[in-house]
């Protein structure tokens, strides 16, 4: 039996099209099974596609189920957001007013809606350090010199990433890693690797970032909510910012210039958000 679902393409963490990270989303996914999601997933060869479920948890507005072209994350965050956008276009009503909650497998996302933007409520994050020696291999898959490693953190926020401080935003710019490498050193239930480096004094954005993801398919993420998340963890834990909140960008080495907006709340949490824009909206065939 063919199914006819209906499909947005999102751009996140921009006002423009064809910039920021685009998101697949298939908005009436409890028809597919995990092996045809899987294979949509690797059809759009985007960093990520998304399923929206019925929830199973009362308090949810949706389920969501996110997969890289090769395996299903538990969470990511720019396709959270891209996802909360296409279900708010397609004529979904929140429960709550400005709130959608999102099931998955994390547990409840909280995403608010303020105008134009959505912010997603970081999962609670779990931090471990990296050996030295393991920061070394790094540093040479990265191409530089592990002295230009300021800080190395591993940071669980549903997705885990290896994340490191550079020198600087230039630093991150100029990288040209080697992804064989990258991917050799990137253990089971790891993601990848997400590098940052601040800017000049009083700059927006305030840190440059780069993700990489080359053992699930995905070499270079263009705007990446869950690197930025765990780099946000990372900010907070080192006092690297003052005041409560910052813009980092992300995509200048791949032409998307993305820019996600982070504030840290009163009560601990740390939001992440910004624009997004459809670019594709129609039926897919399943």
């Amino acid at each position: 039996m063919t199914l006819q679902l209906p499909f947005q393409q999102v751009d996140v963490f921009t006002d423009t099209p064809f910039k920021g990270n685009p998101v697949a989303v298939v908005l009436e996914g409890d028809g597919l099974t995990t092996k045809e999601m899987q294979e949509i997933a690797n059809w759009t060869n985007l960093s990520e596609t998304t399923f929206v479920c019925q929830p199973t948890n009362p308090a949810a507005d949706y389920k969501l189920r996110i997969f890289t072209p090769k395996s299903e994350l538990p969470f990511a965050g720019h396709p959270t957001l891209g996802s909360a956008f296409a279900i708010l276009k397609h004529g979904r009503k929140p429960k709550t007013a400005g709130r959608l909650v999102q099931e998955s497998a994390v547990g409840l996302v909280d995403i608010r809606i303020e105008g134009e933007k959505l912010f997603f409520a970081l999962p609670d994050p779990q931090i471990k350090a990296i050996d030295h020696e393991y920061v070394q291999q790094l540093a040479n898959a990265l191409g530089i010199a592990v002295d230009r490693v300021k800080a190395s953190l591993t940071v669980d926020v549903g997705a885990v990433w290896m994340t490191l401080q550079l020198s600087d935003a230039e630093e991150v710019h100029h990288l040209r890693p080697n992804m064989e490498k990258l991917a050799s050193l990137t253990p089971p239930g790891v993601t990848g690797v997400t590098v940052f480096g601040a800017t000049t004094s009083n700059a927006d954005p305030a840190f440059e970032v780069r993700s990489f993801a080359p053992s699930e398919g995905v070499p270079e993420d263009p705007v990446c909510g869950s690197g930025n998340g765990c780099v946000a963890t990372v900010v907070r834990k080192l006092g690297l910012i003052h005041g409560s909140r910052y813009t980092a960008g992300q995509g200048y080495c791949v032409g998307r210039n993305g820019r996600v907006e982070v504030r840290f709340e009163p009560d601990g949490k740390i939001l992440l958000g910004g624009n997004i824009v459809t670019c594709i909206e129609g039926q897919l065939r399943s």
